[in-house]
């Protein structure tokens, strides 16, 4: 087992990840009685694979399954959980369990910062991208009218659980989907890029994919370490999710890590044609995200996606869209592009890359 600690600067405030085989028979069910009381989150998909496993190791703690799946990441949802934990009776000395992938993870967090004005959280992320993202560093939301992300609050978990355990029952798009994550990292981080460039061939290889994470946690851990509100550092993990994004909320035919993988390629052509760059590096970037996209996807809305790039978050204002670029090998730049411009250049890269 490794641990990773996060010790967050200028804060009393500390996380650990648990990562290795067997980390979450092990600490489970030691973590939920340690609490005063505990509440499990999941989903329907976990509920149906895990539910006998969730009760043996943690017999009558309660357990709510919310819907599974992205649309279901809706301020709806968060209430139906909120009111689940006031039936329960829980109070501000208990702990939720969010057991599932980044849904389950985002809106949990949410929902134990709200609850009471901020119970404790533990996250056991049970999905390739969780594990390697989403569970690390505290971004908590849920989704508002078709923007993303766009209410939450940052809630350091107290512990990560990353079992690889769990990545056994992935279907292959969610394998590429957490591929999205880990490429998005190696374009920040050269050795993780230079171990995925080596083993380019077995990116879908379990065993390789566990021997990988705790590297990408670690990665993670640090800018979130430097920098956990946003407000430098942690701006490079949005490398690539611009375009993802908006192409994300218009199209919703991917899972995101693979969207990512687009916006990752997408980024890098227009750091090509408007940064000093390492044109080299960027066509091995491009060639590694299409490994793990498995292939070319056809026919992307390109005109649409531009249009929900402007309600990015990152952008200062509507006429304008920041994208997190990359442009050498563990080096990024913000980019800043007029938006009719950067419409013009998505609908030619797309149509350039076979998209």
């Amino acid at each position: 087992m490794q641990t990773i600690h996060l010790d967050l600067k200028g804060k009393d405030k500390t996380s650990d990840v648990l990562c290795g085989e067997g980390v979450f028979e092990r600490e489970f069910p030691r973590l939920v009685r340690s609490y005063a009381q505990s509440f499990i989150l999941t989903d329907s998909n976990v509920k149906r694979l895990y539910g006998d496993k969730l009760s043996a190791l943690a017999p009558d703690v309660p357990v709510y399954a919310m819907p599974a799946g992205e649309e279901n990441k809706q301020p709806s949802t968060l209430v139906d959980i909120l009111r689940a934990m006031v039936k329960e009776g829980m109070h501000r000395n208990g702990c939720l369990f969010a057991v599932g992938g980044g849904v389950v993870g985002d809106i949990g967090g949410l929902a134990a910062a709200l609850y009471m004005r901020g119970i404790s959280c533990v996250q056991v992320p049970t999905t390739l991208l969780a594990q390697v993202d989403s569970s690390v560093g505290g971004k908590t939301a849920v989704d508002l009218d078709d923007v993303k992300n766009v209410v939450g609050a940052f809630r350091q978990p107290e512990i990560v659980l990353a079992d690889p355990m769990f990545f056994a029952t992935l279907p292959p798009r969610e394998i590429r989907c957490g591929l999205g994550e880990i490429v998005k990292h190696g374009a920040l981080n050269a050795h993780i890029f230079d171990e995925l460039w080596e083993n380019r061939n077995r990116l879908t290889d379990l065993h390789f994919l566990s021997r990988i994470v705790p590297e990408n946690i670690r990665h993670k851990a640090d800018v979130v370490q430097q920098d956990e509100q946003e407000t430098g550092l942690r701006k490079s993990l949005n490398l690539g999710h611009t375009t993802a994004h908006a192409l994300e909320l218009c199209e919703k035919k991917r899972s995101h890590g693979e969207y990512v993988l687009i916006g990752t390629i997408v980024e890098a052509e227009l750091a090509k044609r408007h940064l000093e760059c390492d044109g080299e590096y960027l066509d091995r970037l491009e060639e590694l995200a299409l490994l793990a996209l498995g292939g070319m996807p056809k026919g992307l809305p390109a005109a649409e996606a531009a249009h929900f790039a402007q309600l990015d978050k990152k952008n200062k204002t509507n006429d304008t869209v920041v994208v997190t670029a990359p442009v050498r090998k563990g080096g990024y730049a913000l980019l800043s592009l007029p938006y009719a411009e950067y419409e013009k250049e998505l609908r030619e890269i797309c149509a350039q890359s076979g998209f």
